[in-house]
């Protein structure tokens, strides 16, 4: 009980200091110990959020202001995940996702002769729907729609857009099932 306690009051202290450098926080969330280390007006996040221990929110690029993370009311981000934004990544409302899986907007440059590290980032925006579920270990590639209510199964590579209400699994991920509506 007295443990629970602490942590509340833990993740009511990191939200108001995340709110005063300037991330839009909709409402009470659930803060573990997470890692925001830069643009953080580039952030927002609904009401009822949970962010597990470990999960970091990664702007990469300018500080624009324009919002590049957003995540939906009610969504659940369980340990060690990484959303990482050049663009756009888009987190719809009552979505799960497990530990270790990995969200991405953009690539490095690569072609002959040049060091990935020196060229632009190559981006597009991500967007996963409403009450989605993704398994352990999922990696979101840039560009990708996750349609609502799709499933992906532990440690799938999503590399295109699934379709709603579809279950996909693998890597590169493919659609085995479709789910009622």
């Amino acid at each position: 009980m007295i443990l629970r306690l602490v942590q509340g009051a833990a993740s009511r202290a990191r939200a108001a200091v995340y709110r005063m450098l300037g991330m839009r926080i909709e409402g009470a969330c659930w803060l573990r110990a997470i890692e925001i280390p830069r643009h953080h007006r580039a952030i927002r996040i609904g009401a009822g959020v949970a962010l597990d221990r470990g999960t970091v929110l990664l702007v990469t690029g300018e500080g624009s202001g324009a919002e590049k993370i957003v995540i939906g009311r009610a969504t659940y981000v369980n340990r060690c995940t990484m959303i990482d934004a050049s663009e756009r990544i888009e987190i719809g409302e009552h979505c799960m996702i497990g530990p270790f899986c990995y969200i991405t907007d953009h690539d490095h440059t690569f072609a002959q002769g040049v060091d990935p590290a020196s060229g632009p980032l190559v981006g597009a925006a991500t967007r996963i729907g409403d009450r989605c579920w993704l398994g352990a270990h999922v990696t979101i590639l840039k560009g990708v729609t996750i349609g609502e209510g799709s499933v992906i199964g532990a440690g799938s590579v999503v590399t295109k857009s699934v379709p709603p209400n579809t279950v996909a699994v693998g890597n590169p991920a493919r659609a085995i099932k479709t789910l009622p509506a």
